[in-house]
């Protein structure tokens, strides 16, 4: 008993501890390395800048209805498989209440001849069902399931009447993410039957995850150095530091002058042993560019050097690029992959997203060449939870340090979630290439990108890496271009940023985002494809020169 509470007192000490630490890994780097005590920035956080805005917005002089392109939340949605999750909870509830048919309360489904009752029940003529039917044959048909397990995981799933298991993910769930990873992601690589999936509660708790278990396994310890691909998502950036632990980042930065991708000299950077991880948002955020082909392999050549590099890429974006390739089909064993379907499929408030991991990784040779101390002491931590501690797997450690190693017996994403996202990751499989859904929303963020363009009066970027799904706008260029160098230069003496991106919200109900607090240049916003109509980016337009108008006779 008396070792039992020590585990658990040190079970709470490592999570505040790893929890401080995750925190100060996404300081904010600089052009030289900086520690961790000295990343505060001393900018507001570009989302804090933006709420203040909306509020503004909503009261603006103008009398303007809001147009917020702050917003990365897509204002569209997947149907299909809302629809399907919706029919197939009614199709399982008549399963358990068959089991037990009392009066507001059923049984467990029963598996033997469950797939015959599950087609029997289905209408091949209702839209919905059909696309169950062919959901379900493509898994029996091309991913070699049997019909009777995997209906009854999916409706002991979506009714949520058991634990997740396996805690990382559901047996066939599992086959059915990895499938749609290599489909969407991979480019014709072929990986899915070496990858471990862990579904999370979105990509934010994945990224939490990753870094908790990086510190708490000792594989990032205080003085080491971590490199960021910039500008990146606002977050990654805002994370105030804690002085008790000497980290250091270094900036990998991306410019608009070499198609917002990483130039050698930029990633000769990672060639240093010194660095432990590089971290970067694939295509990126607010850039919205993938990385080059070019970049990808030369990426390979300086993993080359640096062997021990652990890859952490966040490649939410990558389905609104056409042929787009992750890093993680390219170098599987330094990366871990982060994955939501919040964006594609307008679930944000779901929370479904993914870690991915090679079965062969880094991380996993990492742990095995720690030291004899740190090896005890892991050891020590995670015997509660298996017999061999030795020989845990990072991933699972992932799991098990979600629920503080001691409930690792009840971690994982709640099953109705799992089953949300096999009906999403199918609504894309049973079509493939051809998928509408994916065309038809690369289609929506094309048109806005190029009525705000148009309207802006700027040359649209159709390089084969632009997501599109956000424009990063730099307002000196816009007034230069429109109203000459004299007002450009007084427009950046007299209103920087924040107080252009004010004025816009106040006078003209406008939401941007704030450019510089991604890293991104001086003078710069960031527009969203995602949360208005096209229209609507024509309007914004307008509003913005209105403002500028309003600037240049204030000017003279």
């Amino acid at each position: 008993m008396r070792n039992m509470f020590g585990k658990k007192s040190r079970i709470i000490s490592i999570l505040l501890c790893a929890f401080m630490l995750t925190w100060t890994l996404f300081g904010c780097g600089a052009e030289k390395d900086s520690d961790a005590e000295d990343e505060l920035s001393d900018e507001m956080s570009a989302f804090e800048v933006a709420a203040d805005q909306r509020e503004m917005a909503s009261e603006n002089k103008a009398d303007y209805s809001v147009l917020d392109a702050g917003r990365g939340n897509p204002n569209w949605i997947n149907t299909q498989a809302r629809y399907a999750f919706s029919r197939f909870m009614e199709y399982a509830l008549g399963e358990c209440e068959g089991a037990m048919p009392e009066d507001g309360m059923g049984g467990e489904a029963v598996q033997k001849g469950i797939g015959e009752r599950f087609t029997a029940a289905m209408d091949p003529n209702n839209e919905t069902d059909a696309f169950l039917i062919d959901a379900v044959d493509y898994c029996v048909e091309r991913l070699g399931m049997d019909r009777d397990e995997l209906v009854k995981e999916l409706v002991d799933g979506i009714i949520g009447d058991y634990y997740p298991s396996p805690s990382r993910c559901l047996t066939n769930t599992e086959v059915i993410l990895n499938e749609y990873l290599q489909s969407t992601l991979y480019k014709g690589v072929d990986l899915a039957d070496e990858t471990d999936v862990f579904p999370t509660e979105g990509g934010s708790a994945a990224m939490t995850y990753i870094f908790d278990s990086l510190t708490h396994n000792r594989l990032l310890n205080p003085g080491d150095r971590i490199a960021i691909g910039t500008p990146i998502f606002t977050p990654y950036l805002e994370i105030p530091s804690v002085k008790d632990y000497d980290l250091v980042t270094v900036d990998v930065a991306n410019t608009e002058e070499n198609g917002w991708d990483y130039t050698k000299e930029e990633m000769d950077k990672l060639k240093d042993p010194s660095i432990k991880a590089f971290f970067l948002v694939n295509p990126s955020n607010p850039a919205s560019h993938a990385l080059s082909e070019k970049t990808l392999k030369y990426l390979k050549q300086v993993v080359k050097e640096n062997p021990d590099l652990i890859i952490l890429t966040d490649d939410v974006y990558g389905t609104f690029v056409e042929d787009f390739q992750t890093v993680y089909s390219v170098l599987p064993y330094n990366t871990i992959l982060v994955y939501s379907y919040s964006k594609l499929y307008g679930a944000t408030g779901w929370r479904v997203g993914m870690i991915a991991m090679n079965k062969n990784n880094v991380c996993d040779r990492l742990l095995r060449g720690l030291s004899d101390e740190d090896k005890e002491y892991l050891k020590d931590e995670y015997d509660i939870v298996t017999d061999e501690p030795e020989k845990f797997p990072f991933i699972e450690r992932v799991v098990a340090d979600s629920r503080s190693i001691g409930l690792y017996h009840t971690s994982g994403l709640s099953t109705p979630s799992q089953v949300f996202m096999d009906f999403l990751a199918l609504s894309h499989l049973i079509y493939g290439e051809e998928d509408p859904y994916i065309q038809r929303a690369n289609k929506v963020v094309n048109e806005r990108y190029e009525t705000l363009m148009k309207a802006l009066g700027l040359e649209p970027d159709e390089s084969v890496s632009n997501a599109k799904y956000y424009v990063i706008v730099d307002i000196d260029d816009l007034a230069k271009e429109n109203y000459g160098k004299e007002f450009a230069d007084w427009l950046h003496e007299e209103k920087p940023e924040k107080e252009f991106l004010d004025d816009l919200a106040e006078r003209k109900g406008v939401v941007l985002m704030y450019g510089p607090g991604f890293k991104a240049p001086e003078g710069t916003v960031r527009i969203s494809m995602a949360n208005l109509e096209k229209d609507d980016y024509k309007e914004l337009a307008r509003r913005m020169f209105e403002l500028l108008d309003e600037y240049e006779k204030e000017m003279k």
